[in-house]
This record gives structure tokens, sequence and C-alpha cells, in this order.
């Protein structure tokens, strides 16, 4: 029991910390932005799926979100009352919730156009840190191989 070394222990030595904390951090640079469309960080990132896709179920939706249904459910539940998404069940499979965007929803994407510019602009580090900080964190979650986004906006 003498031996243990606790030095794993320390805030410092912790991988986790660095990434929760960056990640708070960065929410925080969103929140004025999103203030202003009435949306959470997770709502934002469920409408920006929505823009993409349009039509998902909730179960594709988690898998893209890394969001569990319980999370999942009541972020929809509070989109769908602000107009801004409907939820159907699947006529293929019932079991299937199927989440769309309604003309609402679609309308404020023109709001929203801006603020990955805007939160780029206070981005500290330089584009070449951002890619990679981009690719190691999708390879951390076990997602080699994707495509680097246009950040023309960060130049």
């Amino acid at each position: 029991m003498d031996n243990m070394n606790f030095d794993t222990l320390k805030l410092e030595n912790q991988l986790c910390f660095p990434l929760y904390a960056a990640s708070r951090e960065v929410i925080k640079v969103y929140k004025p932005f999103l203030d202003g469309l009435d949306l959470t960080y997770t709502q934002y990132i469920a409408m920006i799926l929505l823009w993409e896709h349009n039509t998902l179920t909730v179960k594709e939706m988690g898998d893209h979100l890394f969001l569990d249904s319980g999370t999942l459910t009541p972020l929809l539940k509070k989109l769908e009352a602000k107009g801004l998404i409907t939820r159907t069940r699947s006529t293929k499979d019932e079991r299937n919730l199927n989440v769309s965007i309604t003309d609402l929803g679609a309308a404020l994407r023109e709001k929203a156009v801006h603020i990955p510019c805007e939160v780029g602009r206070l981005n500290p580090l330089s584009l070449e840190e951002t890619v990679s900080l981009y690719r190691l964190l999708y390879k951390l979650l076990g997602i080699e191989g994707m495509a680097d986004p246009d950040w023309a906006f960060l130049n």
C-alpha cells in the first residue's frame, strides 16, 4: 500500500479533464449566438443535423450526435414545441420515430448561417492546429477518414 503511486489520480494527468473543460468552454462561446435563436447547444447540433438531412429517425440522430434516447427525447420534444420539427411514427416500421424539420425550422437555418464564422473568429488555434485537433478528436471517437471540412471562413 505504501508503494502505490497516486500520480495517476492527479487532475493534470487526466486526458478526460482537458477534453471536458475545453468542451464546456467551446459551448460557452456558442451561447450568446444561440441565445438569439432560442436554442441550447445540443438543440443547435440537432438542428444542424436536420438541416443537412431533413428527416432522420431518433436512432439515426442519436448515432450521429452520440446521444442516447433518454437525452434526445426531451430535446426533440422541446424543438417540436417550438415548431421547429415534427416527430411521426414510421409507416414502414412503427418502432421507428421519424424526426423532420418544419418550414419554421428550415427558416431558422438562415439566421444560424453566420454562427460557424463568428465562433471560428474566436478560435485561438491556427488553421493547422484546428485541422489537427479535428482529426484527433474524430479518431478518439473511432471515426477515422472523415473528410476535412471547408474551413475557409477561419482565414
